[in-house]
């Protein structure tokens, strides 16, 4: 997870993530949506299910990324946001 409080303004974290293949993609997914949703937290939006192979999960304040691990290691936003917080889950 990746505080972004002191570097961007549009999102206060990142949680970022992995699966090995696109149902796993998708089932982590479903299963973060379903545990926010008892919590009576909702998404604005949820971007590349279908395709699974980067999945962005916007719930206003924070930003879930669940990643392939090919994905994940090209687009590396641990490195593009190396100026934020990492924060211990």
């Amino acid at each position: 997870m990746l505080d972004l409080r002191e570097v961007a303004s549009f999102a206060d974290y990142f949680v970022l993530c992995s699966g090995t293949n696109p149902r796993q993609i998708q089932a982590i997914t479903d299963e973060i949506e379903s545990q926010l949703k008892n919590l009576g937290e909702y998404p604005l939006s949820i971007e590349g299910y279908n395709h699974a192979e980067w999945v962005l999960a916007d719930y206003g304040d924070y930003l879930i990324h669940i990643f392939s691990e090919k994905a994940r290691t090209y687009y590396d936003l641990e490195r593009l946001w190396r100026d934020a917080k990492r924060v211990a889950w």
